[in-house]
């Protein structure tokens, strides 16, 4: 009973182990995707305008439209340095990402590191902005890391070699 028991855990933490890894995955696919935007500050500036117009002809008084229609300038002068960090930052998880979901050895304690590093910086980052939204992400991927480990270990206690 005890083995059906353990048997149950590992499936379930291996099934949050992809579940946090996919998470990682689509968070990695939309820093590309900002980054990219980002390049091209004019096709944002335009593809933002006409959703604003359309949104506020509609309703004037709509919340998200007038917020980019405040935030835009300021999106404007976005220093190139944070365009290179998102495209970079993005493309490191996607391609770890594609590496632990091919289950391939070396993208275990890749991850791990890499993921740790961001996690350092996101608290870092969190001294200076407060945001609550850093810390629900560093939990989370606290939580990502220890599957990862979890998952990692496992690989070696069977003695796969990938």
């Amino acid at each position: 009973m005890e083995k059906i028991k353990n048997l149950f855990q590992e499936k379930y933490l291996h099934r949050l182990f992809i579940l946090g890894v996919l998470f990682k995955a689509f968070d990695g696919t939309v820093e590309i995707l900002a980054g990219m935007l980002l390049l091209f500050p004019g096709i944002f500036r335009g593809i933002a305008n006409a959703f604003i117009r359309g949104e506020l002809v509609e309703d004037p008084h709509d919340f998200l439209a007038n917020l980019l229609a405040h935030f835009l300038p300021a999106l404007a002068h976005v220093e190139f340095f944070a365009t290179i960090y998102l495209l970079v930052h993005g493309v490191v998880k996607v391609f770890l990402v594609v590496g632990l979901l091919r289950g391939k050895l070396w993208a275990y304690p890749a991850a791990i590191i890499v993921f740790a590093l961001f996690i350092i910086y996101q608290i870092y980052r969190y001294t200076n902005t407060h945001s609550f939204f850093l810390i629900l992400l560093t939990i989370l991927d606290v939580f990502v890391v220890w599957l990862t480990w979890h998952e990692w270990r496992l690989f070696q206690k069977r003695g796969i070699n990938i």
